[in-house]
């Protein structure tokens, strides 16, 4: 293995999050205007979870082959990432509301406001493996 195919492992995930990154604030910028910082956060498309974790493994498949142990640990990984992005984080935005709504029906007990905006929609996550593949593919085309 050459050095360069050793760092490209390191080196895609976080490239991923980049463009996964400036894709988001792009889009925000577009639906909310100047008001786009304050919609980041966790949630919104593309899911960055999902591309950074969607990029390493689909790089291994690319470069170690699909039938590779480590593609398999990659796939298993992306579920558990996507399953937390859709159901767990959504949960917390759930609770978040419910909090805030009882923050402000009892406002001597707290003024801080929860981010309801959690977890991601089927359509985020799919942006996500879509940015993660294609980070992958091109990085393949390049080692």
């Amino acid at each position: 293995m050459n050095e360069v195919h050793s760092y490209v492992f390191a080196i895609i995930p976080m490239i991923a999050w980049v463009a996964s990154g400036c894709l988001k604030f792009a889009i925000n910028s577009i639906k909310h205007g100047k008001g786009a910082r304050s919609h980041i956060g966790n949630g919104g498309f593309p899911s960055t979870h999902t591309s950074v974790i969607t990029s390493i493994a689909m790089l291994i498949g690319f470069t170690e082959g699909w039938d590779s142990p480590l593609f398999g640990l990659g796939v298993a990984v992306t579920m558990i990432v996507m399953i937390d992005a859709t159901g767990v984080r959504r949960a917390v935005g759930e609770n978040s509301r419910w909090i805030n709504l009882l923050t402000r029906r009892n406002p001597g007990d707290g003024e801080a406001q929860l981010r309801e905006k959690q977890g991601h929609t089927k359509a985020e996550i799919v942006g996500g493996l879509c940015v993660g593949t294609l980070t992958a593919w091109i990085a393949s085309l390049l080692v």
